[in-house]
């Protein structure tokens, strides 16, 4: 997370599921951006491959189960240790311009899963979004 800016830090939590942030600081300040759920548009297939291997077919609650938290995410991508540091301008990942969203819809809450700094609402999302991760 004391990377420059532009790097994922992946880490392991609870001793089961691996996390994903986008480093957004200097070098040697920890800033970040955990990311808790993404809406799947392309690589679906490949998504439910890494979550659901035994999975005959995909149905309705399994898509939406797909990436709406930030272990599934992380599952769905196929984001551990490796991945870690990896260069988000660089070949192997990166985050693209993708549709604008009508600042309408953005809507921002409380952290989740945190014990200090509950009144900062620094968690954003798009309203009724079904991706959303703990609505």
């Amino acid at each position: 997370m004391f990377w420059e800016g532009g790097h994922v830090y992946v880490y392991f939590t609870y001793g089961m599921h691996f996390c994903a942030n986008v480093v957004t600081g200097n070098e040697g300040t920890g800033e970040a951006v955990l990311i808790r759920a993404v809406e799947p548009l392309v690589g679906i297939e490949l998504m439910t491959k890494n979550r659901f291997p035994n999975l005959q077919s995909l149905n309705h609650q399994s898509f939406i189960n797909l990436t709406n938290g930030p272990a599934k995410f992380c599952k769905a991508f196929g984001l551990a240790r490796q991945e870690n540091g990896l260069d988000l301008l660089g070949s192997e990942i990166s985050i693209t311009d993708g549709e604008p969203i009508s600042p309408k819809l953005m809507k921002r809450s409380q952290r989740i899963g945190i014990q200090r700094g509950t009144e900062k609402k620094w968690r954003f999302f798009i309203n009724g979004n079904p991706w959303v991760s703990r609505k």
